[in-house]
């Protein structure tokens, strides 16, 4: 079976690292771009009644997975589980879900309607193939168990200091999800005992930063 891509979607995400390791922990705001076969209206007739949508998408920048297990960068590297245990990028089919809401759709003259999510965890110009509204009575599990990652979240927010200075080199409406994204503290686990510089590259700027545990600090910002 051959997957057709419907549509792209522009974030302000340019590289892997710093991207949200799930959908929704970070306000990013994302541009659904459809194909040209799939911009007549029709195909998204009655999508306004909806909140929230999930995406099927491809990883597009991912090294094919060897084996059957990965090694999560937030159990530090170094403990092997199951691919199908966890939600690593590295799948035998690189295919990512991510739950976004639904913002607002623009029509837009080049590109026909453009829906605008927010919540969103992908790379810019990730492939999209498909679309499916979220049902809460349906796919809202809230007494769920989580697995390892239910530990993990209880200290996955940091403190982020960033100097007002150095924030305000930011445009006004990437600020507050810029700080949300430092504060899930984009280190892998097993660099957050090393004492160097990390660049986190957003919306075209490089957001400079030192870590340690359970504090980052921003040292600059730089245009790219």
């Amino acid at each position: 079976m051959e997957l057709t891509q419907i549509a792209h979607i522009n974030t302000g995400f340019t590289q892997k690292f710093g991207i949200p390791r799930q959908s929704g922990l970070v306000g990013e705001i994302g541009h659904i771009i459809f194909e040209p076969e799939f911009r007549n209206p029709t195909f998204i007739d009655g999508i306004t009644d909806y909140d929230y949508l999930w995406l099927i998408w491809g990883f597009s920048k991912n090294k094919p997975l060897e084996g059957g297990t990965v090694r999560p960068p937030r159990l530090g590297g170094q403990k092997h589980m199951g691919v199908f245990a966890t939600r690593a990028p590295f799948r035998p089919n690189n295919i990512g879900l991510s739950s976004v809401e639904l913002i607002e759709v623009q029509e837009k003259e080049e590109f026909g309607p453009v829906l605008v999510v927010k919540g969103v965890d992908m790379l810019d110009g990730t492939p999209i193939y498909d679309i499916k509204p979220y049902i809460p009575y349906a796919d809202a599990h809230p007494n769920a168990r989580g697995g390892f990652t239910d530990e993990l979240s209880k200290g996955a927010q940091v403190k982020v200091d960033f100097p007002q200075e150095l924030l305000q080199k930011l445009p006004e409406e990437i600020r507050e999800s810029a700080v949300e994204l430092l504060g899930q503290d984009p280190r892998a686990g097993y660099d957050r005992g090393k004492q160097r510089d990390f660049r986190l590259a957003y919306h075209g700027y490089d957001i400079v930063f030192l870590g340690k545990d359970g504090e980052i600090t921003v040292t600059d910002v730089l245009k790219i």
